[in-house]
């Protein structure tokens, strides 16, 4: 191992890292490993068997094995633990050589880190990954954000190892700084929505109807064929065809209803409301995620809430294509949330970010890769000053068709007190979009009425207040 000079090096070879050496490896390039549970060393030097893959005992002999300028990636836990291993790797490392972070931190760190790390002449970027255990090992969408001529250096080896959509690379520079990272984040953002859209639509068909996991199943597998083909649409008929290994029975039925949250989809819902773009799907799916957590509460609340019985008294079939239809409108609306809140972002720190790249390197690798991720890469080719996805020619279309199918399963779900809060909060974002007067003067009025706060009028400029007669 003395004359070898690997290409890139990894710190962190849990289920991520490992794949991702395996995965650069598979394309002919040459990569170190390095981390403190041996085990985890010792299980890339089996798994490597004729490739060129090193796992390196400490850090000192893993810095020898790279090739100068080394380019170091680290997949590790955000927060706490990125900071110590960029400390750790600082006194082996020269000017000019490249620390990667490839995990979810949160792009307030990752400017931190840029600045702290290019005083001391290192590179640093940021790089959103998405594909999971699957995505690192055969090809993840991949998000890099950072000085591009950093970005250069080991473009042609995050090429090779994305995810390919059409044999376009799934891949490409997003722009300075925190880019890369502020995507990914959206990314999760959208990803939480989309999640809660999909659990409504399960929750409607199996309280609503009782409808059997089998059931279900062929439901999602028959969506997964048509306009709402995606990845999570893909997962979700496969869940539902799982068995227990215990009981024989199916899986998800055991599996306990509390969702547990990383922070991403916060952090999303935390910097849309500071940059004060409005998230009200990705919001409520937060919100959900956290009242799920009140499993004891909800039980208890149970048994002294009532409200009207849950079983949906009509045909299945037209309902289930109605909700069908549902979903798509809420899903575009959720796309185009976050896609509106990049847009915005770009402009608050000086990204520059392009989405027609986003909606391409988003359509293969990635956990929310869809079919209608082309249709939205399309309509930002068209237009790449499109302000919102709701008012591209052909998305509009769409979605103006199936309006009256949402307004109808959110008629029915309240009706028969089944929450849809995702459902209900995408029609709210497409209503207040759509709406060229909004009831916001009242809250002007109120403002000023208690708090002196002014307001603004509509046929004069300036700033106004009134001393409004007290009751």
């Amino acid at each position: 191992m003395k004359n070898v000079e690997c290409e890139i090096g990894m710190i962190g070879l849990g289920v991520m890292g490992i794949n991702m050496v395996l995965n650069f490896t598979d394309h002919g390039f040459s990569a170190a490993g390095f981390d403190k549970d041996k085990a985890k060393v010792g299980a890339l030097n089996k798994a490597a068997e004729d490739r060129k893959a090193f796992g390196a005992g400490s850090l000192d002999e893993f810095i020898k094995l790279l090739k100068k300028p080394r380019k170091v990636m680290m997949l590790v836990p955000a927060g706490a633990p990125v900071d110590a291993v960029i400390d750790e790797l600082l006194p082996y490392l020269d000017p000019g050589d490249m620390i990667i972070d490839g995990g979810n931190s949160h792009f307030t760190d990752t400017n931190k880190r840029f600045k702290e790390l290019g005083e001391k002449g290192i590179h640093f970027l940021g790089v959103g990954i998405s594909g999971g255990e699957s995505g690192a090992r055969f090809g993840p969408s991949m998000m890099p954000g950072g000085p591009e001529e950093a970005y250069e250096l080991v473009r042609p080896i995050f090429e090779a190892a994305s995810a390919k959509y059409k044999n376009e690379n799934c891949v490409t520079y997003l722009g300075p700084g925190s880019a890369g990272h502020y995507v990914k984040m959206v990314h999760n953002g959208i990803e939480y929505g989309l999640m809660q859209l999909i659990s409504e639509s399960y929750d409607l068909m199996k309280r609503g109807f009782g409808l059997s996991n089998e059931q279900l199943q062929k439901v999602f597998s028959e969506w997964n064929k048509k306009e709402l083909q995606s990845f999570l649409i893909e997962i979700t008929a496969d869940i539902f065809a799982k068995k227990d290994d215990t009981t024989g029975g199916s899986l998800i039925d055991k599996i306990l209803d509390e969702a547990k949250q990383k922070g991403t989809g916060k952090w999303t819902s935390e910097d849309a409301m500071e940059i004060q773009v409005p998230l009200p799907t990705i919001d409520a799916a937060v919100s959900m995620r956290d009242m799920s957590a009140y499993k004891t509460e909800r039980e208890k609340a149970s048994e002294i809430l009532y409200g009207p019985d849950t079983k949906i008294e009509e045909d299945n079939q037209p309902f289930i294509k109605q909700l069908e239809s549902a979903l798509y409108f809420s899903m575009v609306t959720t796309y185009a949330q976050g896609m509106a809140m990049l847009r915005s972002a770009s402009k608050e720190y000086n990204y520059n970010i392009n989405l027609k790249d986003v909606a391409k390197i988003w359509r293969g690798g990635c956990i929310i890769r869809a079919a209608l991720l082309e249709d939205i890469r399309s309509a930002f080719e068209k237009n790449p000053d499109l302000p919102n996805l709701l008012v591209d020619p052909s998305l509009s279309k769409q979605i103006l068709n199936r309006q009256e199918d949402v307004r109808a399963i959110i008629k029915t779900a309240v009706e028969c007190g089944i929450p849809v809060p995702a459902f209900a909060a995408s029609i709210g974002y497409f209503d207040s979009y759509r709406s060229a007067w909004l009831p916001a003067n009242l809250v002007q009025a109120q403002r000023d009425y208690f708090g002196a706060h002014t307001y603004e009028r509509i046929d004069e400029k300036g700033t106004f207040h009134t001393q409004w007669n007290h009751v």
